[in-house]
Parts: C-alpha cells; structure tokens; sequence
C-alpha cells in the first residue's frame, strides 16, 4: 500500500474554494486490490459469540455501541474518581485528513481499527499508537457532494479475521485484519444515483449489515445483508415501497404489502425521487429475540406536501424497525414521525435494555431512542409497542404524544408558504452523536441540542430542481443582509447539554448546560465516569450520578466522535477521535462555530492514569479576511444571489456565506475577484479533482453570478460579523 502524503494534504488544504463535501486532502492512490476471498486467520479471530457476550472481555472495545446492545457502557474501572485527576495523554496519532471525524475506534487483541474520513482505515499499536497498516479505498472525491454531511465514516466492523468497512461511494470492502490487504469489495448501490454510506457496518451470525445516506438528494433506502465471506448478496430490506408498490424480489416485500403500501399516495415526488428512508446510522442486533433492530431517515424531498400530497404516514419514514436475523422478514416497527416533513430521522443511537416496566414492576426488555424529532422512546424489544415517551429537548411542533406514541401536532408545523420556525430544526434535538446507557444507576446519557429553523415550501421546487431535494425555502424568512447584533442574537440561541435521563420515569436526573451546542457522543463506565467530547475542543469527565465535573483536557480539535475505552496490561486507556467537520459545522457555518478555523489533520488521541504526552497546536494560518472584490449587483440580482446561495451552498458553506472552517469560507475566496474565476469553479468545473464539483446542471451563468454578488457583498458586510465570533472564544 502507497503511504499517505501528508504534506501534499496539507498543501491542499490551503486551497481557498472547494465543494460542498468535496475535499481539501491531496489525492491518495488506492491500494492493491484483490476480489478474491482470503482463507480465514486466526488473527482478530471475532466471533458471534464472542460479539454476543462482550461484557466478558472487558479489557476490549468489540462493536461501535461497545456490545450488541449498544449501550456505550464498560465495565472497566481502572480510571476512577479517585484517580481521574492523574488523566494524561497517552499517546496521539494522526490521521490523513483535514475533514469531520466521527469514528469510535475498535480495539482488539490489542489492535485498535479507526476510520478517519474519506473511509480511511488504520490499525494502530492500542499501547502505543505505532501505525500497523493504512488502507485508502482511493474514493474519488467529486463523490462528495452527494455527502450531505461531511465526508466522514463512524468506524468498522471486525469478524472472523477480517475488517469491515463502508465507502462514501456506495462501497463495502473486507479487509485483512493483520495486513489491511483488501479481501473483497462489493458495490452496495447504484452508484449513478447519490448514495453514500457514512455508517458503521455491524456483523451478526456471518451477515455484515449496512444502509446508506442520501435522502437530501433523492434516493430509496434500504438495509442490506452481505456474506461476510464473499460480499454477495443475502438480503435487503427496503424502507419505502417502489413507485408501482409491486413486489421488488425483496425481504421486504411481505412488509409493504401489509402494512406499507396503503400508507402512501398515488401521487406525488416520491414516485420519482425515491422516498428517501435511507438506514445510515443505528443498527442493532437483539440476540435474545434473534432480531435486528435499525433507525430508518428522513422522506425524499422532506416537505410531505410536495412528496406526497395524500398526507398518509408514508412507512417506513422516520420509524424503528425489527426484521428477522437470518431472513430480513418484518417483524415489527414503530414510527416516531409519522408522515415525516422537518428531516426527523430515527437513525438515532438505539439502545437494549432491561428495565422494570412489566406488570408489578417486573423486568421488561426494551428499545430506548432519542431522535431527532425531541421525544425520548421506551418500546417492547420484542414487539415495537410503545411503552412511554416524553420530550427530552423543548419542543413546539407538538404538544405531546398519545397513548400510542404518536405525536399530537401543532397544524402550523405543516409549514406551507408561511414560514415555522420550529424547535428542534433539521440537526435534531439529538442528531448522530452516541449516547450511552449505565444500568447501574438506570440512566441514559444524551448529548442534546436545541437549534431551530424557520421550515417554508420552496416556491421553485417544480421549476428549479436543486441538488439538495429537499422541498423546503432555506431562504425563507433570512435577511439579505444580517447585523452584528442579529448574529450574535442567533448564535445565543443555539444550546447544546449533556442531558443524564431516567427512562422508567421519563425525566431528566440531571442536566450540565455547554456554553454554546457545541455536543459530542457519550462513553460510560462501571466505576460511574461519563465522557464527553465536545466540538469546541473539550473533552470532559462527570459524575454519572450527578453531572459533576471531574476532569477535562484540551485535544484542539472538533471531539464530537463517540469515545471508547480498553485495558492493556492492566492499564485503562481512553481514547477519541477528533477532527473539524461534520453536518453540524457545515450547516451551522459561523452561526453556530466557536470561531472558524482553518482545516487540521484529524488525530486519534489516547489518554491513561500518568500519561505525560500532549496535543499537538493546530499549525495552519488562517484565511486572510479581506474581501477579493468591490461590492456590485443590483437589489434583485443580490436578492436572486440570496436564494440560490441557500438553495445550493449553505449546507456546506454556511449561513450567510459564514464558513465554520470545514469547508472554505467563500467570502475570501480569491475566485470571488473575478466573474470568469468564479464561472470556472462553479460552471467549468476547475476543482473537480479535487471534489468541487461543476453545478452547471442545476445553475444558470446568471445565477451563478448573483451569487458572487451575494458572497462578495457578505464579505463587505462582515467586520460585526467577525467581531461577534471573536468575541466570544477562541478557535478550538
């Protein structure tokens, strides 16, 4: 395998434009490649029942969620409260990329399996941090702009000596374990159409199970089964039901014809468009039952009146579903968002436990979820049956839930050509962040937020297709231009906390508020410590019966990854990756960032009792802020330049054309001097080697043009804007 060069990384990186998820890394060249299936080795020798019983080998990090339960919780207690204070980096390593990294890294047999973004895989010495292998599948990265969210992956799965990953272009790869020789590769979608997967693979009874993202863009969704040794083909279960809801050779197929078909319309986006209902985060295996559990995603386009008039339920949107293990045949499911239209997805973290909710308090298996829609979920593990709910975020949309679980909904929240601004927006109450469980003290860590968003219908929707197929005016209700004193308005308004909640009785136990929605996945452990990483650099240590502060570090970078924790010779390590990217850094933009950075390698970074080391400063100048062009355009070119920068750059570039760093920030960018510059970018496709990719097809020359017109007056409306974010802290 060809060694990454980072210096040509960083070197990239300093490029002033680039595409919504298109890259700032050098190219990498992929690795020797081979469709041949490699014997079995004993080496990362993983099995079911050694993933089924993960609490018995405690010193090892086997699965994302830790066990099949996904509860986040270890039963080390080596760091302790007594001790956490002696907390020390340990060792760092740092990964090949500049982007969002959200990968929970794997440890076993003393290997710990990171992923880092652009599905990157690494093994690393768990002890020491030496590199072992890495394998780069050598994406090409004009696939990035069908990321909605970054170009990031949350990790891999290891089972029977072989490494398991999914690709942002649709693939997945098998790996060797001990050398990272590539085993077999699989394509898992039409790779014409914009799918991606972002997920972590999870492998049950030899199947390796993984879904796909996007919904934004248009696309059906589905969970597939592969042989783990070959890759083919054992099952798929689709999410929505094909446009002549006929029978697709499918597991699902007894599914929609029961209970899914009826639940959609004869008319509407949908037919063309896909559905969307993409599965690209929680899959969970439920051994006691022999069923898997998994989070199924927001409707394509979002606004239901544009996907489907008829105001059905349009299953399986937006819904927990249970199929059988070995078949992929439904067994149950239970929608949070019926009739889905504000992007709330189930794929939130589902967790399994044991809690006395039977008849005279009797023990009772169920499924916990706070998604995104703001209500926290109990429901029967093995029947789907809703147990109770209660919101765990402010929430206005609805004003409860009924005896079933549905919730009662605000007639407003159907949002039309009036604009809602609603609570929780798109990012969810609870968004991809991993939240844990200790069934010791009976309680579920979340890492919440609170960040609305005005919802109106896209007037232009069936004249202007977009990339994003969403159906809803981002414009909608934001001023052309916007004050100082409004920017730091907004960005008082957006909150992030660490919410410890009891879900027998439906409350929350404790609440630590963050200083700013700045929110990171959870790790628990039996010697009663919660970790929490945060974006803008924090990674802290509470009391998981209180909410006590105990401990934190500075790892100078975005920590918003779920942390995971082994033992090595009788030391308890805890270890994080971080990164500066993520949905929540692009959409949000400025808005939401502490201040905007400029992109840094991503890093593993590891902590011990006595660890001595340190993180590393970021080392990369800031963009000079200074606008590249004079102010120009009329008031209606600059009011069009608003629209179609919304429509088509703000989930990447920011609000306002304000770039939280991930991505450059467009109002310095030298392209911006010059109407041919910025036409070879956004028409020609200059930079599409390096994922900029061309909007020639869905943007005009013109509009193209009022964009710049919009981008540059931003930049000459900015100073306030820059004061206000400096004002209130320094980069991470």
């Amino acid at each position: 395998m060809k060694p990454l060069n980072l210096a040509a990384i960083m070197a990239a990186s300093c490029l002033v434009l680039s595409a919504c998820s298109g890259s700032q890394d050098s190219d990498t060249s992929p690795s020797e490649t081979s469709e041949t299936p490699t014997e079995t080795t004993a080496f990362a020798a993983v099995t079911d029942d050694r993933l089924n019983n993960a609490a018995a080998t405690p010193a090892e990090w086997l699965g994302y969620g830790f066990d099949r339960e996904e509860t986040r919780h270890s039963p080390l207690t080596g760091i302790s409260k007594n001790n956490i204070s002696d907390l020390g980096v340990a060792w760092t390593y740092d990964l090949a990329t500049s982007r969002g990294v959200e990968s929970t890294p794997i440890v076993i047999d003393g290997v710990m399996y990171v992923t880092s973004a652009w599905s990157i895989v690494y093994a690393l010495d768990a002890k020491t941090g030496e590199e072992l292998w890495v394998y780069d599948p050598g994406v090409d990265r004009a696939v990035g702009v069908n990321a909605c969210c970054d170009v990031v992956n949350r990790g891999v799965a290891l089972y029977d000596g072989k490494v398991y990953v999914g690709v942002i272009d649709g693939r997945v790869e098998a790996l060797d374990a001990e050398t990272g020789d590539l085993v077999w590769s699989q394509v898992t979608v039409d790779q014409s159409k914009p799918y991606t997967i972002t997920g972590a693979p999870r492998v049950v009874d030899g199947k390796v199970l993984i879904g796909n993202g996007g919904a934004e863009l248009g696309v059906r969704g589905y969970l597939n089964a592969l042989d783990a040794q070959t890759g083919e083909l054992v099952w798929r279960f689709y999410t929505v039901p094909n446009p002549d809801m006929q029978p697709d050779g499918a597991a699902s197929d007894s599914a929609f014809e029961t209970v899914g078909n009826v639940t959609w319309g004869e008319t509407g986006a949908w037919k063309t468009d896909g559905g969307g209902g993409t599965v690209w985060d929680s899959i969970i295996y439920d051994e006691e039952n022999d069923t898997v559990i998994f989070g199924v995603g927001n409707g394509s386009p979002w606004n239901q009146s544009l996907r489907d008039p008829s105001g059905l339920d349009n299953l399986f949107l937006s819904s927990i579903v249970a199929v059988d293990a070995d078949s992929g045949e439904y067994k149950w499911h239970f929608q949070t968002t019926p009739g889905d239209n504000w992007d709330y997805t189930a794929t939130q973290t589902l967790i399994i436990a044991t809690l006395p909710l039977g008849e005279n308090g009797a023990d009772r298996r169920v499924v916990m979820q706070a998604p995104k829609n703001g209500y926290f979920y109990v429901i029967d593990a093995a029947t789907g049956e809703f147990i109770s709910g209660n919101n765990y975020v402010p929430v206005n949309w609805a004003t409860g839930l009924d005896e079933n679980g549905r919730p009662i909904e605000v007639p407003e929240a159907r949002y039309a050509e009036i604009p809602f601004l609603q609570t929780p927006g798109p990012l969810g109450g609870h968004n991809w962040h991993p939240m844990a469980y200790n069934p010791d003290v009976g309680l579920a860590y979340i890492p919440a937020q609170e960040i609305p968003q005005a919802y109106a219908t896209d007037p232009r929707f069936q004249d202007n297709s977009t990339n994003w197929n969403t159906g809803a005016d981002f414009a909608a209700g934001v001023p052309q231009l916007i004050p100082s004193e409004v920017f730091k308005f907004l960005r008082s308004g957006l909150k992030g906390r660490l919410i410890a909640w009891d879900p027998v009785a439906q409350e929350a136990r404790w609440t630590v508020e963050h200083e700013g929605p700045w929110n990171g996945g959870v790790l628990s452990t039996a010697s009663g410590i919660v970790f929490q990483g945060k974006l803008n650099g924090e990674f802290a240590a509470y009391d998981a019966a209180t909410g006590e502060e105990l401990w934190s570090a500075d790892v100078k970078s975005g920590a918003a990854s779920g942390p995971g924790t082994f033992e090595i010779e009788g030391e308890q390590y805890v270890t994080i990756t971080t990164g500066w990217g993520s949905a929540y850094l692009l959409s949000a933009g400025g808005v939401a960032a502490p201040q905007p950075v400029p992109p840094a390698v991503g890093k593993v970074v590891t902590f011990k009792i006595g660890g001595t080391g340190e993180v590393p400063d970021i080392d990369v100048p800031l963009v000079e802020p200074t606008p590249k062009a004079d102010e120009f355009g009329t008031e209606a070119q600059l009011a069009e330049g608003l629209i179609h920068y919304a429509r088509n750059c703000t989930v990447c570039h920011g609000p306002f054309a304000v770039s939280a760093g991930v991505l450059p920030d467009l109002r310095w960018s030298a392209y911006t001097s010059s109407t041919d510059a910025w036409k070879g970018v956004l028409i020609d496709g200059n930079l599409q080697s390096i994922g900029m990719v061309s909007f020639a097809d869905v943007l005009t020359e013109d509009e193209v043009e009022a964009i710049r017109a919009y981008v540059v007056q931003q930049a000459h409306n900015s100073e306030g804007i820059e004061d206000a974010i400096a004002s209130e802290g320094g980069a991470p």
